[in-house]
Parts: C-alpha cells; structure tokens; sequence
C-alpha cells in the first residue's frame, strides 16, 4: 500500500472511530525541538559535557545520584525540568486535540514520556497515563513516605558541569527529593500517581470494549518497546486498528498501518485527508 493510501485509511479510520488511544514515546517531542537520546551518540549531542565525563543517558539517569552526589543528580534533571518547561508543544497536539473535539472522541494518552507536554498542550490531566512517571512532579530520595507533590523548584544549572545549584528538598523531611520518574535501576520509585492513571486507563478500556477504537502511536522506538507491545495490544481488540507513526521504525503487522515520517508530518497528513473530505 502506498503511503498517500496510507494516510487515506487511517484517516477513514479516525472519522469512523468512536475512542481514540494517543500513544506516545521520545520521538513524540523532536519536532518540539526536545532530544530523544537515541543511542550515545545522540545523547552526548545533546549534552557534551557528559562525553567528557564518559556517561551515558543511562548513567546519568541513575537514582544513586541523588544520594551519593545530588547537585550531579539534579543538574542532568534540573536541567530537563527547565527545558520542558520552555518547550512549546509542536502542531502535532493541537491536531490530535482536534480529532478529538471534531469527532467526539472518547480518549486517553498513554505515554513514556515524563515532559508533560501533552499536559501543556491542552490535554486533560485525568486522560493521560504517564507509566515512567513525571519530572513535574517530586518525591522523596529515601523515600522518607509515599508523599508525591508538584515539582515547584527553581534549579539553576551550570551547563559546563551539568551541576545544580540548589537542591531541592523533601517536603516531609527535608532530605535530598527527586524527580518523580521511574530510572534505570530504580527501586525506590514511588509509583502511584502511575498506578491511579493506569487504573484509569482500565477503567476506559473496559468502558470502550467493544467499539470503533483507533490507535495512533508516535515515536516509540524498540529500544525501550513499552509502548510500542502497548498499542499492539490494544490493536488487537475487536474493532480496533493501530496507526504506527515512526521515521526509522514503523513495522507493524497488517492491517495495523505503518507510516514511516514523524509524528508531526504523520498526523498532519492525516488531518489534511479529512480536510479533503470534509469539502468534497
């Protein structure tokens, strides 16, 4: 099937739909101008200073910062919370969110992301199921309790050391707090506000059994393939069909569709089909 036809069914696909499921991974935030850190190389693109180090995405994303050296923990962190924050959230959202309110979707985002951009870019915050957890919100290091709150901080960076330099503190017993993100390594994950939104997401699933579902995934790779075994999950169910948005990886097995381009160009061209339709 060639491409064009491809966007002309998941099109189809998305007008006919009664629920739609957003699944995102890294590749989601590139047309934001946000790093997916693909491979070492990408990362250490993304941030020499940790080249010189020799530090990978994986050792820099390491729980054990935060007790042995948190002004090193906290300056990979703080300075993604800054990031994020500054981010602007790619056209992309706004179609989905279109879809959504054009059609009247019943949906959910499910995402391995810990930006918060679907959050900033209008979704609602109990419609969306982040499963590594957020950096918008904080925890404690130890941790101390299971208390999770908004990560309010200021975290001023020094970019030629990747050092913070304030750290913030846990709000019951002032220790060393964290992001609340699940890391390579980690067991001290607190991890129920992932748990509430997943037991959500349940809840929508068996509410939506049965219906037109269409799935749209963007930017999840394999090397971390949650989201990608996720939507063939979905995809699965009667009446489902999922849309793979990836530049590098888009397989997926007929009559799931594969749309080989980024989330941006793939949704949009999606959208521009349904304009088409809509005048004729």
């Amino acid at each position: 099937m060639e491409l064009q036809e491809k966007f002309r069914v998941a099109a189809n696909a998305v007008s006919r739909a009664e629920a739609i499921v957003v699944t995102a991974g890294a590749g989601m935030g590139v047309d934001s101008g946000l790093p997916d850190f693909r491979g070492d190389a990408g990362f250490w693109k993304a941030y020499p200073p940790y080249q010189k180090l020799g530090i990978t995405f994986i050792g820099a994303a390491n729980p054990d910062h935060f007790e042995r050296d948190p002004a090193f923990g906290w300056g990979f962190y703080g300075h993604r919370t800054n990031l994020y924050r500054n981010t602007v959230p790619h056209a992309g959202f706004g179609i989905l969110r279109g879809w959504i309110e054009r059609f009247g979707l019943d949906y959910f985002v499910v995402t391995s992301n810990v930006d918060g951009q679907f959050q900033k870019a209008g979704f609602v915050e109990d419609r969306i199921l982040e499963v590594h957890g957020s950096i918008h919100h904080l925890q404690c290091a130890k941790p101390c309790t299971m208390a999770i709150w908004e990560n309010r901080e200021t975290i001023p960076v020094d970019e030629a050391t990747m050092r913070a330099g304030r750290i913030p503190r846990c709000i019951r017993c002032g220790d060393v707090a964290r992001p609340n993100i699940l890391m390579f390594g980690d067991y001290g994950w607190v991890s129920d506000r992932s748990a509430r939104q997943q037991r959500v997401f349940d809840e929508f699933l068996t509410e939506n059994r049965g219906r037109r579902l269409v799935v749209v995934e963007m930017g999840a790779g394999t090397a971390i393939p949650t989201i990608r075994y996720l939507t063939e999950e979905i995809g699965s169910r009667p009446g489902a069909l999922a849309v793979r948005i990836n530049p590098r990886e888009a397989q997926i097995r007929a009559p799931h569709l594969s749309l080989p381009c980024g989330a941006r160009e793939g949704v949009a061209a999606i959208d521009a089909v349904l304009a088409e339709d809509a005048l004729s």
